[in-house]
């Protein structure tokens, strides 16, 4: 949130060493003229439009009088852990500060410094407390959190309208209202329409998607936070065919190999009635030139009718690798990068929900993003992955979770095959104590 990308993983390793080629990002234009600067080498996202990393990392070189590098990684979730598991396995120096998802703290902690030894008492005074919560493990500050998402529903408030349907509130709801709505669409003359646009490759995104479906039926979390393994359930079965039922019906068959951006162009682009995707979204939906400016309404995520709305808490947090030669200046390049004003910015201009909890009751950041406000309960009340609780072994949780999810979407599996086939997989995982 695994794909296949251009450069091979080698050579991506090969080319963070060498500070050279494609994923180096101008780390000169980040250079200040001081001869006792230190050098500070950050890795941001993928480098485009909406990659505020970059930007930040200069205006702290500049402020400061040190250097930073900066790094391109790849976009998909899991082929940037892969990246980063490789560098830390070997004890690489190359990278001192890593954007990291909130469901690696515990997976990558054992390479990642306490931050709290390099900066202030109060320096997580004002985050909302279970995110600095998520950061921490064994009583280490070892990630702090910079920008934070939950799950959200957006749909074409016109052709509700249109229609004279209504918000759906449960998942049957936005079924039944998708199929209705694109049948008649499609009788209009648009055939590309669909009624539903989801994350369904098989990647951490679908594990996301899949634990809402799942909580919002009453099925649990996975493994709850005693440890124990509760996904063999007939709630969470349910939850995965109701899922499947889409494809090829309200969501078409390339959902399958959908990720973020590929379900939010179907959206965008005026083909779909209803969207699953983080709130990074409303921004770019309203954007000059978006064909759905103006006709796009957020609401919070359906759920089963055993269940309530819940959202999958995502969102990305900086730490310093244990291996970096500086970690007093990277440690302060974090701090620099989350602290208020850089968050406000962050959230105004790239329309990232910031972790600092007053700033949702900011006047500037309301007006540019009115969403934000509505966005507040959700995220304090969202549903976390099981990440903590399983610590190194969240991985292959997760990937034991989107395969099989993705096997019930492929139809080869039935809900029910799934989750009882997972339940003796995370048994087997989590065997000996997570």
């Amino acid at each position: 949130m695994p794909s296949v990308i251009s450069t091979p993983r080698q050579r991506m390793l090969t080319t963070l060493k060498g500070s050279a080629g494609a994923l180096l990002l101008s780390g000169a234009s980040l250079t200040a003229p001081l001869a006792l600067a230190t050098e500070v080498t950050i890795a941001c996202g993928p480098g485009g439009d909406s990659d505020m990393c970059p930007e930040l990392a200069q205006q702290w070189a500049e402020q400061s009088g040190n250097r930073v590098n900066v790094i391109s990684t790849p976009n998909d979730t899991t082929e940037k852990l892969s990246l980063y598991q490789q560098l830390l396995s070997s004890g690489s120096s190359d990278i001192d500060v890593l954007i990291v998802d909130m469901a690696w703290p515990g997976l990558l902690d054992d390479h990642l410094v306490d931050l709290s030894r390099y900066l202030p008492d109060d320096a997580t005074e004002g985050f909302f407390p279970a995110l600095v919560d998520n950061g921490t493990v064994a009583g280490r500050l070892v990630a702090m959190p910079w920008y934070t998402d939950a799950g959200v529903l957006y749909y074409r408030k016109d052709l509700l309208e249109k229609y004279d349907q209504q918000v759906p509130e449960t998942w049957q709801q936005l079924t039944e209202t998708a199929r209705t709505i694109q049948a008649a669409e499609r009788d209009a003359g648009n055939a590309d329409f669909w009624g539903y646009s989801f994350q369904g490759r098989a990647y951490e995104g679908l594990t996301c998607n899949a634990l809402e479906w799942v909580a919002s039926q009453g099925g649990g979390t996975l493994v709850d936070d005693a440890g124990e393994v509760t996904i063999d359930n007939s709630r969470a079965a349910e939850a995965l065919d109701l899922a499947a039922s889409w494809i090829g019906s309200i969501a078409p068959e390339g959902a399958l190999n959908h990720t973020e951006e590929e379900s939010r162009g179907l959206f965008q682009s005026g083909n779909a009635l209803f969207l699953r995707n983080w709130p990074y979204v409303w921004k770019l939906s309203q954007a000059e030139g978006s064909p759905v400016a103006g006709k796009v309404g957020m609401a919070p995520l359906p759920h089963g009718p055993q269940g309530e709305s819940r959202a999958t808490l995502g969102g990305w947090n900086l730490a310093v690798s244990r291996y970096s030669e500086h970690p007093q200046a990277a440690a302060e390049l974090v701090a620099y990068i989350t602290a208020a004003p850089q968050q406000k910015a962050h959230a105004m201009k790239m329309g990232r929900n910031p972790t600092i909890e007053h700033l949702y009751q900011d006047d500037e950041v309301l007006a540019s993003n009115p969403s934000m406000g509505e966005l507040y309960e959700a995220l304090r009340t969202g549903v976390a992955r099981p990440a903590s609780v399983t610590g190194d072994a969240y991985a292959r949780v997760s990937n034991a979770f989107f395969n099989r999810t993705h096997q019930v979407l492929s139809g080869e599996e039935t809900g029910t095959q799934a989750v009882e086939a997972l339940g003796r997989e995370l048994t087997r995982i989590g065997r000996r104590g997570w």
